[in-house]
């Protein structure tokens, strides 16, 4: 029979009340707790001790305090060139991935953690986790809230405020609640950067 601790990353029903996880757990808050506490000065201390909370931490990665993670980043996957605003919360029961140049605006929330909809299963405190997976070079916008199981592809934009409940494929602008596909990214997106706005390419090439 599995453990708990092994059920929190295969999708199955366990209960989080269980002193191993409990342990463990608490050992990883206590580095992100240090994490919160650094100075704006201190971008190097903050560099090193990112590779050594996450399970993955590319070159370039910059998270701004307060960083909030159930289990401080040691489920928490990013790649290169990683840029997320204050206050992400990474729910990261199950693994979270995020692709090398995405950017995550502030208030951002990656929850790879669900509760049964059955009240009694609830009163026992059983959960499920399931992964997350953003794909390289997407943006989030500030306050998107992505949800259990779901996959963003590479270079999609996701419009503030969305609540991602269903995966998005790649190279489209999605929004909503719940968030759907409203457009695929286009040659419009070469010439215009926002409204009326154009790309002076000469200026940024």
């Amino acid at each position: 029979m599995s453990t708990n601790r092994e059920k929190m990353v295969t999708g199955e029903l366990y209960t989080c009340v269980d002193e191993e996880i409990a342990r463990e757990q608490t050992a990883c808050l206590e580095k992100l707790y240090d994490y919160n506490a650094t100075r704006p000065s201190e971008g190097e201390k903050r560099a090193k001790m990112l590779k050594e909370m996450c399970a993955e931490c590319g070159e370039g990665v910059y998270i701004e305090p307060p960083f909030h993670s159930n289990w401080g980043g040691k489920h928490c996957h990013f790649g290169r060139n990683v840029y997320a605003n204050f206050n992400l919360t990474c729910v990261d029961d199950n693994h979270i991935y995020v692709g090398e140049y995405t950017m995550l605006g502030p208030n951002v929330v990656l929850s790879s953690a669900g509760h049964p909809i059955l009240p009694e299963l609830r009163e026992k405190v059983y959960q499920y986790n399931l992964p997350i997976k953003i794909g390289r070079n997407c943006w989030l916008g500030a306050g998107v809230i992505v949800l259990p199981g779901v996959t963003i592809g590479d270079g999609s934009v996701i419009g503030a405020g969305s609540v991602v409940t269903r995966d998005i494929p790649a190279g489209v602008v999605a929004y909503g609640s719940p968030c759907r596909v409203a457009r695929k990214i286009s040659e419009h997106d070469r010439e215009y950067y926002f409204k009326d706005k154009k790309i002076n390419w000469e200026e940024i090439m």
